[in-house]
This record gives C-alpha cells, sequence and structure tokens, in this order.
C-alpha cells in the first residue's frame, strides 16, 4: 500500500513539474504536445470471431501531432518495449515509438484474436511490481463501492499513459447507478491507433486486454470507446464493458481493410463478402 500510495506521488509530483507552464489544469501531461486538426477516417467491422481489421484512410492531408516526450514518458517507453518484446521473442531495428508499433505488429503474428489478447494482458501484467496488483485489488478496490479505485486508476492513467496514447484528461461519467463519477480518461487522439493504422491491433493488443487486466487484476471495471472517426477514446472506469455481441465498437461496419489492401478490397466486393485483415 505504501509503495502503491508513493508510486501515485511520485508521479504527481513529475507531473506537476512538467506542466508548470500549461495554462490548463486538468490535462496534467506528462509532456508538451503541439496539437493539431486531423482528419483521417477508419472503420472495422466485428462479426463474431474472427476480427476483422481496417486500416485508416486519409481524407484530407493533415500533419500529425509533434510529440515531445520527457524522461519519465521514454522510461516508460523502453520498459514498455522490452516486456512487449519478451512476449514476442523478436524486436524491431527501428528506435523509439515507431519500433514499438512494429513488436505489435510481431505480437498478432501466429496468433488467435485470443491468443494475443491473453498475451497483451501477460505484458500488461509484467510492468507492475510483485504484490502491488494483489493488495490494490484487495485493499483499494472494495472501498466505497469501488468509486475510489476507479477514480485512482484514471488519475494514473492520465499521468502515466500519455507517452503511449497521447494527450489525456481526467472525465466525469455517468455510472449505471444515475450518478456520475471524475473516473473517465479522455484521450484526445490516440498515437498508438493513428501510428499502428490497424483495427486489429488497437482491438486485440489495447481495448480488449486493458479491459481484462484492470478488471481481473485491480478489481476496476473498465469500457473503453475508441472513436474511429476522430482517433479519440474514452475511458471509463467503474463501468463494465458490454458483451462482445454488443458492443457497438465491434459492431461498426468494415469500409476499408488497409490502405495497401486495394485488390483485397475488389475481391471482396466483386463476391459480396468481407476479406479478413491477414494479420487476423
Amino acid at each position: 500500500m505504501t509503495e502503491a500510495l508513493a508510486i501515485m506521488d511520485s508521479l504527481q509530483t513529475f507531473s506537476s513539474s512538467s506542466s508548470s507552464s500549461s495554462s490548463s489544469s486538468s490535462s496534467l501531461p506528462l509532456y508538451s504536445l503541439k496539437h493539431k486538426t486531423h482528419t483521417k477516417f477508419f472503420r472495422y467491422n466485428f462479426n463474431r470471431s474472427p476480427l476483422h481489421c481496417c486500416s485508416l484512410k486519409e481524407s484530407i492531408e493533415d500533419p500529425k501531432p509533434n510529440y515531445e516526450l520527457g524522461a519519465l514518458d521514454v522510461l516508460l517507453l523502453n520498459l514498455f518495449r522490452n516486456k512487449m518484446v519478451k512476449e514476442v521473442g523478436w524486436d524491431s531495428s527501428k528506435p523509439g515509438y515507431e519500433g514499438l508499433i512494429e513488436v505489435a505488429n510481431h505480437l498478432m503474428n501466429g496468433r488467435s484474436n485470443s491468443e494475443t489478447e491473453e498475451a497483451s494482458v501477460r505484458i500488461l501484467n509484467s510492468l507492475f511490481p510483485p504484490f502491488l496488483l494483489p493488495l490494490f485489488r484487495m485493499l483499494i478496490a472494495p472501498v466505497a463501492g469501488g468509486k475510489v479505485a476507479a477514480i485512482m486508476v484514471a488519475r494514473v492513467t492520465a499521468l502515466s499513459c500519455q507517452w503511449l496514447m497521447g494527450r489525456c484528461t481526467v472525465n466525469s461519467v455517468d455510472l449505471p447507478d444515475g450518478t456520475s463519477l471524475h473516473s473517465g480518461v479522455l484521450v484526445e487522439r490516440c498515437k498508438y491507433l493513428e501510428e499502428s493504422k490497424c483495427l486489429g491491433i488497437c482491438i486485440n493488443t489495447c481495448k480488449l486486454p486493458t479491459q481484462t487486466f484492470i478488471k481481473d487484476y485491480m478489481g476496476v471495471p473498465l469500457m473503453m470507446e475508441p472513436n474511429f472517426t476522430d482517433y479519440s477514446c474514452q475511458f471509463k472506469f467503474g463501468i463494465l464493458p458490454p458483451m462482445p455481441s454488443e458492443d457497438k465498437t465491434l459492431l461498426e461496419p468494415c469500409l476499408e481493410i488497409c490502405p495497401n489492401a486495394t485488390r483485397r478490397r475488389q475481391v471482396g466486393k466483386n463476391e459480396n463478402k468481407i476479406i479478413q485483415c491477414p494479420k487476423v
């Protein structure tokens, strides 16, 4: 318990010092982000199993945001990448975030959707010190019906994950009992989704395994709602995700498979069927 509080205090101290020049007190960025508008578009189709993947398609030329990582961001990126490399058994020759995305692609190679999700959960679990998660689940998760844990996890996520997803802010979400709780995290423009250009990677290595990990290992329900039009993503801690057959994210029709799969799209159109993403 003491170790968990110390980690949170350290993250809060670092965030406060790095964002002192910011005019916004709610975003708590770990690094400065030159945010620009952007208009890419994609959708994907989840037809039970396996998952169909869509990649991004540019509608209007627009440069990507310029992310400037701080020292803690670089440390977390390297830690996450090393854990992923250990699970995959392969590393990219490319440095930094670009290499991370290549490793994420290899994480899906030769695995089913469920195997990819299980591997991603193992990676997330390996990021934490032993006994920290069991203690959190035992001592913090039950307090106030889980609301305290939901608020804590939301704040830690916004503080510690911007290197992976981009600018994040804590916001309020509506709970099933009709009340609201400051346990949401809004990712303004998900860098992981934009750089991977693949719904299969988004769903199989991020959304589904993160929901599973937070619920099973920390005792906090989580529903993630990625927006496939503007790349934003809404985290709702304290709320259970819907069943796959009822998840609108998974039921959205797949209009584009990938930017370099014109021939496969044409074949699918001629045969009146969806061509499955080769990564799945």
